[in-house]
């Protein structure tokens, strides 16, 4: 009868252990549905190649590798000398130009009045002329009349010929006057040339100095002054300090219940006891497939470790951290674990 009794009693309590690991075990599932967590996450933060705009040697080049710079700090200065003759030169070529138009003007003035001159003989000439015909013209009727005589017909013919003659080369000396009157369009159209060249040799002055876009560290430089740099070529890299993310690599099986703006936890593997809050920023849309399918350049590529079972794939949720502090650092291991919806 004891004996029966023992063996029930283990009998209930292997029941309720079975029971309480069931339990277990469903919570754990529906925990693990409702909170997702990954431990496949690195930190990331916004990085920007730091480029000069023009060609030059770094004369001063104040900051370190690792160094953590404000907003406005001068990052390198190239040697402006070069830029600052450039500027010297084309503020001289204006100050040239100025000075050539005013002569210019003064000749075209000149031109002008010569012009008027010119056309004020056309009208003496004009003027000449209609008193010779005129002139003939009374005296012609008074030949056959005998009251002038024929030589006297003679001169007033002459007389309108002559007068004529004056005024084509009155109309020939007012066309070529005019003709001469230049202006000043082709000289102010350079001075435009000369100001835009002022401006982008100031322009480039203003690139020899360059400064941080925003707070940030300074990675990778491994050069000093005194080195030669060319546009566009980066000396180093500058990682933003003002946003930092966690990219986490979840199951596509966990991506349905994940939407921008959701809250989520995360820790560094450096410093697990330390929680940082954080909100989903975005989810990715595509990764590179390891076993098979279109290869689409660009995209990132998260391996899956097991190749004989299938195994979901991984996309990026890119989570936005509230408050980082100077223990993240770019690639670092982190766990994400989002919150409970």
């Amino acid at each position: 009868m004891k004996k029966t009794k023992n063996s029930r009693r283990w009998t209930a309590i292997v029941l309720a252990l079975m029971l309480a690991a069931i339990g277990l075990a469903i919570y754990v599932i529906r925990s693990i549905d409702n909170s997702p967590r990954t431990d496949d996450a690195y930190v990331y933060a916004d990085t920007i190649n730091v480029a000069p705009e023009v060609n030059g040697r770094i004369v001063e080049l104040p900051v370190a590798d690792n160094q953590r710079v404000k907003k406005g700090d001068l990052l390198f200065r190239i040697d402006p000398e070069p830029f600052k003759e450039t500027l010297a030169k084309a503020e001289a070529s204006l100050v040239a130009l100025d000075s050539e138009i005013k002569l210019t003007q003064r000749s075209v003035e000149a031109q002008k009045f010569a012009a008027a001159a010119a056309r004020a003989n056309v009208e003496h000439a004009q003027a000449a002329s209609e008193q010779a015909n005129d002139s003939l013209a009374r005296l012609e009727p008074l030949l056959s009349k005998g009251f002038v005589s024929a030589e006297r017909i003679d001169q007033a013919r002459t007389a309108r010929r002559s007068a004529q003659s004056q005024l084509s080369a009155a109309l020939l000396d007012a066309r070529r006057a005019e003709a001469a009157v230049s202006g000043v369009d082709a000289l102010v159209a350079k001075r435009e040339v000369a100001k835009a060249e002022i401006a982008l040799a100031r322009l480039n002055l203003s690139y020899t100095e360059v400064r941080a876009p925003g707070d940030g560290i300074v990675l990778n430089l491994k050069t000093s002054a005194g080195q030669f740099v060319g546009a566009g070529h980066p000396v180093f890299t500058l990682a933003s300090s003002d946003r930092w993310y966690v990219v986490a690599n979840f199951r596509e099986t966990d991506l349905a219940g994940i939407k921008s703006g959701r809250h989520a936890q995360v820790y560094l593997l450096g410093d697990a006891h330390k929680r940082y809050s954080g909100t989903v920023e975005s989810i990715g849309y595509g990764v590179f497939p390891d076993d098979g399918g279109t290869e689409v350049a660009g995209l990132p590529h998260v391996p899956r470790s097991i190749n004989w079972v299938r195994v979901a794939q991984r996309f990026p949720v890119r989570i936005l951290v509230e408050k980082p502090d100077a223990a993240f650092r770019i690639g670092a291991s982190a766990v994400a674990v989002l919150a409970a919806k």
